[in-house]
């Protein structure tokens, strides 16, 4: 294909990508209420504790901030549930300038990262109201928590974001090892390094009281990296067998 003719394709693609989110955000939009009772479920939980509801509350500062809030929501929900459509079109529009084990090792790829995304959204979720307790406890006697929506909802979003992201890391380094980038000893020899990263982002990530969670936190980052560790070892294992068999590396004396 010419030049003009790859960018006639990816209008296209990109035009029914964006025909897919709109649909999505609509669709969503009429689930917002569901989404923002899950979130602010810490913020009831408070206020049944505190013995008065008036002390914890969800505050909308503009007239139209709860608008923008659900418009956010859908924007974020219609990204997920197009999610199918405009992966196939970005798919569909680089596969054919991809080799048949690039893509089987891209399918590979979002096999393991997709699930691990949410399974660490998942996580974030459920570490997110212990975070906005424990917060909350410092307010002093007789003070008042007025949460902005906006700001609440981007505390929500960006940790579920950072968490989800956080177990798609391991994926990564074994794709760089697969890319000839890092071999498995390289990896795994940064062990150390990476018990210390996971240990500071877990206790970054959780209150500093909630130990549990950092633990849980730290514990199932440190499994997911010795995880893709193993699995490099694995890979250039069998990579090095390949070469040796076909000649490229000296048989051991």
């Amino acid at each position: 294909m010419s030049l003009g003719a790859h960018l006639v394709e990816l209008r296209r693609r990109l035009v029914f990508a964006a025909l897919a989110l709109v649909v999505g955000m609509v669709v969503a939009f009429f689930i917002t209420d569901w989404v923002l009772w899950l979130i602010t479920e810490p913020i009831r939980v408070i206020a049944e504790t505190s013995g008065d509801t008036r002390k914890v509350e969800l505050m909308f500062s503009t007239v139209t901030s709860a608008f923008d809030l659900r418009l956010r929501i859908s924007f974020a929900i219609g990204i997920l549930i197009s999610a199918p459509i405009w992966l196939w079109q970005i798919w569909a529009f680089i596969m054919p300038g991809l080799t048949r084990k690039e893509i089987k090792y891209t399918w590979g790829f979002l096999g393991a990262a997709i699930p691990l995304f949410f399974i660490g959204s998942y996580v974030g979720l459920q570490i997110m109201p212990h975070i906005v307790e424990l917060m909350n406890a410092f307010v002093p006697e007789g003070g008042a928590s007025f949460y902005d929506a906006q700001y609440y909802y981007d505390f929500v979003f960006k940790l579920l974001i950072v968490v989800g992201v956080s177990f798609v890391l391991p994926v990564f380094l074994v794709a760089l090892n697969l890319a000839g980038v890092m071999s498995g000893k390289a990896i795994l020899k940064g062990w150390r390094v990476a018990i210390i990263i996971a240990t500071v982002f877990a206790a970054l990530a959780t209150p500093a009281a909630d130990v549990v969670s950092m633990l849980m936190l730290a514990g199932i980052l440190i499994v997911l990296f010795f995880a893709a560790a193993g699995l490099s070892l694995i890979f250039d294992r069998r990579k090095r067998k390949r070469d040796e068999a076909s000649g490229l590396l000296p048989d051991p004396a």
